[in-house]
């Protein structure tokens, strides 16, 4: 799939979930912590994997991820910080760096693949997207062209020199190919997928359940209502 590329992959989960009311990283879907979904598909296209969490989990979560060779370090005050301080511990011969949220459980192996691919051609970054269906409107008045926009989702792949680059630079922000394409960096969007939910809500939770459900993971008798309190899986 990467040719002779190595891919490495930083997974950020070190926000602290306020509107979830709690770590989402660590409730359970159907049997597993989200996070450990995550983790998972990254390890099974990645040459290596950097897990960022609060720097009170790293020891519980280092004890008890379940997928090999990952490292797990403590995250800072920001994303983007905490995106750095994972960078940190990727390999330096790394050639292509994908940033995964960990609260995207559903993100599956061919979406990893389409945005490595992209980087391989010669971006210098490659987003997935999925079109706007709403209709949006501006406080102020009006409404926006949807046909113009896309909500991105992770994972990001980066090619490793441009990802550095833009984080050496400094700067904050959400989504690190804007980071990217600050420094001149090339941006290209790839099918994201309607499945790739980012779990910030506990009816996304319920959501990311009926979603595995439909995978035949889990019975369906056994998704959890939206207005059940979330469990949360012993980190």
């Amino acid at each position: 799939m990467t040719g002779s590329s190595r891919v490495w992959t930083v997974v950020v989960a070190a926000g602290s979930g306020t509107r979830f009311g709690g770590p989402k990283h660590l409730a359970d879907l159907a049997g597993q912590r989200v996070l450990d979904r995550s983790v998972a598909t990254a390890t099974g296209v990645s040459d290596g994997v950097v897990v960022v969490v609060a720097a009170d989990q790293v020891v519980d979560i280092t004890a008890t991820i379940s997928a090999d060779g990952v490292t797990v370090v403590a995250g800072g005050d920001s994303r983007s910080e905490s995106v750095r301080l994972g960078m940190a511990a990727v390999a330096s011969d790394a050639e292509v760096i994908l940033v995964h949220d960990g609260a995207r459980p559903l993100a599956d192996r061919v979406l990893y693949e389409r945005a490595i691919m992209a980087v391989s051609s010669g971006a210098d970054a490659a987003v997935p997207a999925v079109p706007v269906t709403d209709t949006i409107r501006r406080i102020g008045g009006g409404v926006v062209d949807r046909s113009t926009l896309v909500a991105v989702q992770t994972p990001q792949a980066f090619r490793a020199e441009a990802l550095r680059q833009a984080h050496d630079a400094g700067g904050d922000a959400t989504d690190d190919a804007s980071l990217v394409e600050a420094q001149g960096g090339t941006v290209m969007l790839v099918d994201g997928s309607r499945d790739n939910i980012k779990i910030t809500n506990p009816e996304d939770l319920a959501i990311a359940h009926t979603l595995v459900a439909m995978r035949s993971e889990i019975p369906r008798s056994e998704i959890p209502r939206s207005d059940t309190p979330p469990e949360e899986v012993s980190p």
